[in-house]
């Protein structure tokens, strides 16, 4: 009897030591991934459609944190997320550049557009260019609604009001939400003002409420929005959940996630709300 109660007291303690060795919580926080992303992937729906395949697929489950782009990667920096989707280009390759970020892979794009209200007071609606349409926006002194949150929408905007040659801050018909696209789609909805804002948000937004916003000036080059998925650099913050930023990049460049993105809209608004991108070689979007 002795024997055997040693035994079982030696079998009891391994397995409690066995529970000592993983923390509480530590198997559920494995699982758990922090996705900080664009409002624009938030506020068009798609993630409401891509992340419940990723976690059936996976087992993995996703909170996502929908801010600016900008405010993406400084969360990135401070290891306060695992995987980044944003779309601001040349602040994702400043972020990867100084270690933050690993393996940004391009993922889809849409494009951004200048809207406004029907009876368009600074005549936009024929310019042939972004640039031309600032100008007159700048000169008619027409109300412009301006993020101003330091996302990839905002970047791109400052960097057309620079090729524009025209420095909006401080101007009264220049005004600053601080708001996500959705929020600000609806503010400059309110006022009747211009705004920059990506095609999916907009479409998505305006068949719910119904903005009364036109789109007067799309189509050109400049104005091509494009995403990339980022890994926060695990040699940086070596607690990020690197294992499920891998497996939500991969998800993101795989063939399935990109079938959802060339159909995304498509039912609702005749054409899809993005268009899909993995594989691609950046030259060919003129990255």
């Amino acid at each position: 009897m002795n024997r055997i109660t040693r035994t079982l007291s030696l079998f009891v303690a391994l397995l409690l030591s066995a529970a000592v060795s993983v923390p509480p919580g530590h198997a559920a926080a494995q699982k758990t991934l922090i996705l900080a992303t664009t409002t624009s992937t938030q506020d068009s729906g798609l993630l409401d459609v891509l992340i419940p395949v990723f976690e059936r697929q996976s087992g993995y489950f996703v909170k996502t944190i929908s801010v600016g782009s900008g405010q993406a990667m400084k969360m990135g920096e401070r290891g306060e997320a695992d995987v980044l989707l944003v779309h601001s280009p040349d602040s994702e390759k400043d972020f990867v550049a100084k270690g933050f970020g690993v393996n940004r892979r391009l993922v889809m794009h849409n494009d951004f557009i200048i809207l406004g209200p029907a009876n368009d007071p600074a005549r936009i609606r024929t310019v042939k260019s972004a640039a031309e349409a600032l100008k007159a926006v700048a000169r008619s002194g027409s109300l412009f609604m301006s993020r101003g949150d330091n996302s990839g929408t905002h970047a791109k905007e400052k960097g057309l009001w620079k090729g524009a040659g025209v420095a909006p801050e401080g101007q009264k018909w220049y005004q600053q939400t601080g708001l996500g696209m959705g929020e600000t789609l609806n503010v400059a909805a309110e006022k009747k003002g211009y705004v920059l804002a990506d095609r999916g948000t907009y479409l998505a937004l305006d068949k719910k409420a119904r903005l009364g916003l036109e789109i007067l000036v799309a189509g050109e080059p400049k104005l091509l929005n494009i995403y990339h998925v980022i890994e926060v650099n695990p040699a940086k913050w070596p607690k990020v959940n690197s294992a499920g930023a891998r497996a939500f990049g991969d998800f993101m460049v795989s063939r399935k996630a990109q079938d959802v993105v060339r159909t995304f809209g498509k039912k609702e608004f005749g054409s899809p709300l993005f268009f899909p991108d993995a594989g691609k070689k950046p030259e060919s979007l003129g990255l």
